[in-house]
């Protein structure tokens, strides 16, 4: 009795350090990534004033897009528009690469696999430190893009913890994680935007940042975290067909956790395929509204950049309370409670801020839209780690982090042509309505009854 109780001390003591340098390695990360964010507008000033022909062959497609959609000429729009087509990119090599980062950490480990990403990472910034060109700054994103596993691989790290509360702990410290890296990363670029001096216009002092929290992160990993793949999980053997990794339609259906040689029953696998629907049709319409709330504040409040960034923040603080305290202590299963409360949450969030003609209309939308933020992906995160066996972790996290970059992908080019074909109030009162369809789904997930 006395060695069990060791056991489980033993578990929970080694499941607690796992949470703590997964969320300090995610933090660094996600510091180092966000730096760029309210500097990508002076950026793309520089560039398009150097008459860059690849600047200029990307900027036909954001011309067309804007003169296709109504969007009036407007160098705010046409900054939102070009980082929104950057960020696009970004997505789609996220959506590429995630489910090959995952499926290769099931068979070679964690640990050297987010290694070899952060390496990745690290040659990124130091392309953006030595850029002179909109090419390489291109270059700069592709290799970030093909590289971010990290989000994937921390959350398998953290499905490969034993205890139910332990993974739902750490699901809510990757949350928080996420919050604080993007409250402060824009900050501290934004810092770096008004203090830019005039030989400086390429932000080269951030990049080299970015390159050192990179690196540090690095220095973490190799010296502090642990493996949390156990080695008799590792299958070597398994042969993993890349169309199941790379095909849209076979990573909808999770095949390539299917394909295996001790595959899911068929209701925990219908369940499976159900969450991952319910996740990407929750994150095209969020991250599409997302998108489309930078042009309505612009638009409406004639906010600047200041005040989006002061807005943005208000948001990350509220995201960030809710998961340290009200996410992170979610019993299992109450999870797919939780993330129902939150997206019925979003529809009057997305009417409050559609309709808004004053601020305090508007912030009121942004409390309720911050406390759902704070919910429905660590929590479906926490549903999807259940599923699939221990080898198969990296396999799973990666194809919902793959389903979720395309989904970012897609959502902001689907709401912006409606928020501009149609109007504000069209897209957002529109797309709210819509969130009954990830709504319906969960309920049909938690219908289903696993063998």
């Amino acid at each position: 009795m006395s060695g069990e109780k060791g056991s489980q001390e033993a578990q929970g003591a080694f499941s607690s350090g796992v949470i703590k340098i997964v969320f300090v390695s995610l933090l660094l990360d996600l510091l180092g990534f966000t730096l760029i964010l309210p500097l990508l507008p002076s950026i793309l000033d520089h560039y398009g004033r150097t008459e860059d022909g690849v600047y200029q062959s990307l900027q036909s497609v954001v011309d067309w897009f804007r003169e296709a959609v109504g969007i009036p000429m407007d160098r705010k729009y046409n900054s939102v528009l070009f980082g929104g087509l950057i960020g696009s990119l970004f997505s789609l090599l996220q959506f590429l690469s995630s489910p090959l980062t995952g499926a290769a950490s099931d068979r070679h480990g964690r640990r050297p696999l987010l290694i070899l990403t952060t390496l990745g990472l690290i040659s990124s910034y130091a392309v953006w430190a030595a850029s002179r060109s909109f090419t390489m700054f291109l270059l700069f994103r592709v290799i970030g893009g093909v590289s971010k596993g990290n989000v994937s691989l921390c959350t398998a790290m953290v499905a490969d913890l034993p205890c139910p509360k332990a993974r739902n702990r750490g699901m809510a410290m990757i949350g928080i994680a996420f919050s604080l890296g993007f409250t402060v990363g824009p900050l501290m670029g934004a810092y770096f935007a008004a203090n830019a001096s005039g030989g400086d216009v390429l932000h080269r002092t951030p990049a080299l940042l970015a390159l050192a929290f990179s690196g540090a992160d690095l220095l973490f990993i190799w010296f502090l975290l642990p493996e949390t793949l156990a080695k008799d999980c590792k299958d070597f053997s398994a042969q993993q067909d890349s169309s199941d990794l790379l095909n849209p339609v076979a990573l909808f259906h999770f095949s390539a956790v299917t394909r295996t040689s001790d595959p899911p029953s068929k209701q925990r696998m219908k369940k499976l395929k159900v969450l991952g629907l319910v996740y990407f049709t929750y994150l095209f319409l969020f991250s599409g509204l997302e998108f489309t709330l930078s042009f309505l504040t612009h638009q409406r409040f004639q906010f600047t950049s200041m005040q989006q960034g002061k807005m943005f923040f208000f948001i990350g603080v509220i995201m960030a309370s809710i998961q340290g305290g009200y996410t992170r202590k979610i019993q299992p299963g109450q999870h797919i409670k939780a993330v129902r409360t939150a997206i019925i949450a979003l529809i009057p969030a997305f009417i409050l801020i559609g309709l808004a003609w004053n601020l305090k209309m508007l912030y009121l939308g942004l409390v309720l839209y911050s406390f759902a933020a704070a919910i429905v992906v660590p929590c479906l995160s926490t549903l999807v780690a259940d599923h699939g066996s221990a080898n198969q972790k990296g396999t799973v996290m990666g194809i919902l982090r793959s389903l979720g970059a395309l989904a970012r992908a897609l959502g902001p080019i689907v709401a912006s042509s409606v928020y501009w074909i149609a109007g504000a109030e069209t897209c957002f009162l529109l797309s709210s309505g819509v969130f009954v369809v990830p709504l319906l789904l969960l309920s049909s997930a938690a219908r289903l009854k696993e063998a």
